[in-house]
């Protein structure tokens, strides 16, 4: 239901381009979007009828604010910022890292032939994606044979293993030219943009003349390289006649999902395709250009020398963002590319639809009916604690996150307990829960709908003392407890507890199961992390020359306890300590075996 203030800042959104945030009763914002005119888009959020997904939206914003803007650029630019900065939980898209390989030139004196997924403006030389990881390192390899550039990242002073095997002119202690480079790196460009059918050509004579010569270990190895460059050269049909490097965009969008498809085409062939498969909860149209802009700017996917778009997408706004060349052909052969992305998005989306909207369905209504069940509103962002110690040693607590019934990582926490000496559950408990909440709420973060603790009543009783008696916060707080043999059994909740029976083929207690058995995960992993730290510490406390300093270095540098007491004296050296302490160390380790 729309507040009275809510209605009054309505009235009086401008009719101008702009951002405008939406935000939940904690204050915290939930969506970002633009629009070419604010008033009329921010209204159509209360008004008429929407479809389930963004009913949820409306039905959880309690306030909103906006930035007018002078353009739709500006208003595009800034809605990019504002997400990346609030990372608000209705705005899904390209949330999740998608790289792809390609291969890099770089611009150092002594260059180097690298395989990375990250671009970086550095002056680099880039070539891809390309649809095949292996087989584009495999090609590295292959051009690491025939045109041998530096290997090593800082210059050694001697020469290395792949000097001594031809792979490098050794500029370590050799003088290598710039003319000599520059003619190894235009082999290398000339290779990736086309000329790889000469060599090709050459390493098929040579096969033929090791198979001639029965030298069939060398014919098999020549006859791999050929057929890892047709993999990555060769694979796709020729698409255009021209060789331009471009991206083509198709997009579908149905009940509120939307399905984006990128052709990569380099050299005249599609060589690799994305796809990102979202809910929406603005204009299809106005959210393609979002996802464009967040695909280059923000994911730092290489820019081609022309991207192809439908001829409804707005494409001076994304040739003026990009500064790249835009076509939105209306005939054809890049027309029919466009029309394959969109058909393929389309195809696509109606194949995943089905097991979106189910999986969705089953994880909220988990949610929603673990609500009914225990008398509170639906839970959408549960939060879990669990306590991890061994006879009181080391004692950690860790924190998980689940918001709409999905693990939210970004929001998982670690806790080493500070004021509790012992094995004290409700301590620790106590301890844990006050440092978390009174850190939300001085950075005015957002609270939970519900806390689980892993537990009974004490545990339940000792949160909900640092709560309400310290903090005044009034948030329903449950406990999980396990049976024998360690397994979700029983769900305790109010004041004093009472056992909530939940039938354990229902999708509410599978929630409970993966909340209780991801915070337990999460516990024990950080504690073992712990334990073995205090551990190696503990054991090097003995021997005279290791200090606080050296200790970390040592940890640092072996990761255990375990790989130390097998390092020689010499690796003990290796890792920056003096020998007669590295001598120490192993002394010490030998006389406790």
């Amino acid at each position: 239901m729309t507040s009275i203030s809510v209605k009054q800042k309505l009235m009086l959104l401008p009719d101008q381009p702009g951002c405008y945030l939406m935000k939940n009763e904690f204050g915290k914002v939930i969506y970002v979007g633009k629009a070419k005119v604010l008033k009329n888009r921010v209204k159509s959020y209360f008004s008429g009828t929407h479809d389930g997904k963004t009913q949820r939206l409306v039905s959880e914003i309690r306030d909103f604010e906006y930035i007018v803007t002078s353009t739709e650029m500006e208003a595009l630019v800034l809605e990019m910022n504002l997400i990346k900065k609030h990372d608000p939980r209705y705005n899904v898209m390209l949330k999740d890292d998608k790289s792809y390989p390609y291969l890099k030139i770089t611009a150092e004196k002594q260059p180097r032939l690298l395989y990375i997924r990250k671009i970086k403006k550095d002056g680099g030389k880039y070539f891809g994606p390309f649809v095949n990881a292996y087989a584009a390192q495999e090609t590295k390899k292959l051009l690491d044979r025939i045109f041998p550039l530096r290997k090593c990242d800082t210059m050694p002073k001697r020469v290395c293993l792949y000097y001594h095997i031809g792979q490098c002119l050794g500029p370590c202690v050799y003088d290598v030219t710039e003319q000599e480079n520059k003619k190894m790196v235009d082999g290398i460009v000339k290779f990736l943009n086309g000329g790889y059918q000469d060599v090709k050509n050459e390493l098929s004579e040579k096969m033929l003349e090791a198979s001639e010569a029965l030298n069939f270990e060398r014919a098999k190895e020549l006859r791999d390289q050929i057929q890892h460059i047709e993999a990555v050269m060769e694979k796709q049909k020729m698409m255009t006649a021209d060789l331009v490097d471009r991206d083509v965009f198709g997009y579908h969008f149905d009940k509120g999902w939307m399905c984006v498809q990128v052709f990569f085409i380099r050299q005249g062939k599609v060589i690799a395709r994305d796809i990102s498969v979202f809910p929406f909860y603005g204009e299809a149209n106005e959210d393609l250009l979002t996802f464009i802009g967040q695909f280059y700017l923000q994911k730092n996917h290489l820019l081609p020398k022309e991207i192809l778009l439908p001829q409804e997408v707005d494409a001076h706004l994304v040739s003026e963002l990009l500064q790249v060349k835009v076509l939105q052909p209306k005939k054809g052969q890049k027309k029919e590319l466009v029309e394959l992305a969109t058909k393929n998005a389309s195809l696509a989306l109606h194949e995943k639809f089905a097991l979106i909207e189910q999986d969705e369905a089953r994880t909220i209504k988990a949610v929603e009916n673990l609500g009914e069940r225990i008398g509170i509103a639906a839970p959408y962002r549960i939060e879990a604690f669990d306590n991890s110690n061994i006879h009181g040693t080391d004692p950690v607590s860790a924190m998980v996150v689940f918001v709409d019934g999905k693990p939210y990582k970004k929001d998982y926490r670690k806790y080493k307990i500070k004021s509790v000496e012992g094995p004290d559950d409700y301590a620790s408990m106590k301890e844990v829960v006050r440092r978390r909440y009174t850190r939300v709420l001085r950075e005015e973060g957002e609270l939970p709908n519900l806390i689980l603790i892993d537990g009974g009543k004490g545990q339940i009783s000792a949160a909900q003392d640092v709560l309400e008696n310290e903090l005044n916060l009034f948030i329903p707080v449950a406990g999980l407890s396990k049976d024998e043999k360690h397994r979700t059994s029983q769900l305790w909740i109010g004041d004093p507890p009472e056992m909530i029976h939940l039938a354990r083929n229902s999708q509410e207690f599978y929630l409970l199961q993966r909340i209780q058995d991801e915070v337990h995960r999460f516990a024990i992993s950080f504690h073992r992390k712990v334990r073995s730290k205090s551990m190696f510490e503990s054991t090097l406390d003995s021997i005279a020359g290791i200090g606080d300093k050296r200790k970390k270095m040592l940890l640092r540098h072996f990761g255990s306890l375990k790989k130390l007491k097998e390092a020689t004296v010499d690796e003990i050296q290796a890792a920056g300590v003096p020998k007669p302490v590295a001598e120490l160390i192993e002394k010490a380790f030998l006389s406790n075996e």
